[in-house]
């Protein structure tokens, strides 16, 4: 066993003895890469840390029902923030149409437009699609879920979910396109 998987092992103890110092500790470990993926599901860095404290409450919270032998802490306390910007997603903003369609469109953009963007330039168009959307196309591009397994996190269709990742890419698209016509 390596010193930094002690480390973990030992943080991970004092956190399920509420052990403040250790619960700070995990929360600095992870806070960077949770914090990102918080802000691929919000609209601003608020909403992002609202969602991220909320998901670090859980983690705290169910620490005890940690078990290192079905998986690593870091895809533990992923689950359970994905799982907090869903809930966020959900109360802010419920699914005003849950169109289905057979199967998503897709919407491919000429390589050279998408390599003039920058990682921020592609994240600020995400996030301006709405949320339901946001997440779906969250789910599916980034995570690698399947539209079943999206279909049950968010509680609603494979159809749906289909749904709405066309909608991202189309809204995307139009959006990438616009922004590359101004650029010119």
């Amino acid at each position: 066993m390596t010193s930094e998987e002690q480390n973990i092992d030992s943080i991970i103890d004092g956190c399920k003895h509420d052990d403040r110092k250790a619960q700070e500790q995990l929360y600095r470990k992870f806070y960077r890469s949770m914090m990102t993926l918080c802000l691929r599901y919000t609209k601003n860095e608020t909403d992002a840390l609202e969602v991220l404290n909320t998901g670090f409450y859980k983690v705290f919270k169910n620490i005890a029902k940690y078990e290192k032998s079905h998986a690593a802490v870091y895809t533990w306390i992923r689950v359970i923030v994905i799982n907090s910007c869903l809930d966020f997603i959900k109360r802010s903003e419920s699914l005003i149409e849950t169109r289905e369609v057979d199967d998503a469109v897709r919407i491919d953009l000429p390589p050279e437009v998408i390599s003039k963007m920058s990682a921020n330039e592609i994240i600020r168009l995400v996030r301006q699609l709405p949320p339901a959307t946001q997440a779906v196309f969250n789910l599916y591009v980034l995570e690698g879920y399947n539209h079943n397994e999206i279909a049950d996190l968010m509680k609603i269709s494979a159809g749906t979910s289909k749904w709405h990742l066309s909608e991202a890419r189309k809204k995307l698209q139009k959006m990438v396109t616009e922004q590359h016509k101004m650029n010119e």
